[in-house]
């Protein structure tokens, strides 16, 4: 979910907004004043060009410190807020991944068990084969399943005008999304290659569900959004509007950057299930990466199965290891997490290694915005 047929939770995914909305737009204050210690001047630096480059609007929280800029209604010109809840898209997948970990952990499920074994016969067709995929290919994206969300119809129908207007609001069922990916051919054989899938965290999902016996939103609410107090975060299920307090979120739907803004807010999330459908804040995602990486959520094998990471594509700075990304950026530092996207919003939440130092964002807008040079000025001051 990453872009416009890679992922439906698309930082360069696919109402129009008037000439006196942006006017309004453009005559708001760019920048908010931060909240809490320390100067992070570079950090502010970041946010207010990704407002110049056509972000409509950027809510940041880095420890103690948070802060706005731009507007989070392009209409009013009211400003985003810290307290912003916004959809992280396939920030979710970390959630998951913790979920199925923790069920290892306690014995009821092994990651090398094949994906037929818990989803018999969901995983065939078109050279797809369950029996020779294991969760934790699942995890990692090394088994091969064809990502349904490059699939020209499923584009057509969610990252475009047309499309979006037509089915924002449509259930979809987990089933659905996996047989539009076996009406494809795998992308290669299981554990040869890595790609990222969105089917896999679909699949992800369905298994939480056939070894628990519940909803995988549920296993998240017990297991990880209780335990840790994160009050703005939820898994929404078929909700299409986002809790208070809240920004609109403004997609271009279209591969270009160009062309009318379009106010794509409210969308039926069940489009995007495991892969992609949370919903929270910056302070609640800072809250989880931390707890995470600090062992308050695995244990220490589970953990460092989480963190073995392989090279992603084209990618040589950041290793992706089950739902959890290792990123090394220009100063040397280290910083996990996941980002996310999904129509209208693109989120980044990381952490150090040691859970001391978390940075989240998000920008309301999908098509523009430099998000690593946010990442860069916090952590290396540039």
């Amino acid at each position: 979910m990453r872009t416009v047929r890679t992922t439906l939770v698309a930082v360069t995914a696919v109402t129009a907004v008037t000439a006196v909305a942006l006017s309004a737009a453009l005559a708001a204050p760019a920048f908010a004043a931060p909240r809490g210690g320390g100067d992070h001047a570079a950090t502010r630096a970041a946010i207010e060009a990704a407002v110049k480059d056509g972000v409509p609007g950027v809510t940041v929280t880095a420890g103690s410190w948070s802060a706005t800029a731009g507007v989070g209604d392009l209409r009013t010109g009211a400003p985003r807020s810290p307290h912003d809840r916004y959809r992280v898209g396939s920030i979710t997948k970390t959630f998951v991944a913790t979920v199925l970990l923790q069920l290892e952990a306690e014995g009821r499920l092994s990651l090398d068990d094949t994906v037929e074994k818990w989803l018999p016969g969901v995983v065939r067709g078109h050279g797809h084969d369950g029996r020779r995929i294991t969760l934790r290919q699942l995890l990692n994206h090394t088994s091969g399943i064809f990502n349904y969300t490059q699939d020209d119809g499923f584009a057509q129908a969610y990252f475009t005008k047309d499309g979006f207007f037509r089915h924002r609001y449509d259930t979809r069922a987990p089933q659905e999304m996996i047989a539009i990916a076996m009406s494809h051919r795998p992308d290669f054989a299981p554990g040869t290659a890595w790609h990222y899938s969105n089917t896999n965290y679909v699949l992800a999902g369905l298994v939480i569900e056939k070894v628990t016996g519940r909803p995988y939103g549920d296993e998240i609410r017990d297991r990880v959004i209780r335990p840790l107090h994160l009050t703005a975060t939820s898994v929404p299920g078929t909700r299409a509007t986002l809790p208070r307090p809240s920004s609109r979120a403004y997609s271009k739907l279209a591969e270009t950057a160009t062309g009318p803004t379009y106010d794509v807010t409210e969308l039926n999330p069940s489009v995007a299930f495991a892969a992609g459908s949370m919903v929270s804040d910056s302070a609640d995602l800072n809250r989880f990466y931390s707890a995470l990486l600090r062992g308050r959520l695995l244990p220490p094998e589970q953990l460092k199965e989480m963190k073995t990471t392989g090279s992603g594509e084209g990618a040589p700075d950041i290793g992706y290891g089950l739902g959890l990304m290792d990123r090394e950026l220009s100063c040397g530092v280290h910083v996990w997490g996941h980002d996310g996207g999904i129509h209208g919003s693109s989120s980044v939440a990381v952490t150090t290694a040691d859970g001391r130092r978390s940075l989240a964002f998000n920008f309301n807008g999908d098509w523009s915005g430099d998000a690593e040079a946010v990442v860069e000025a916090e952590f290396c001051g540039k």
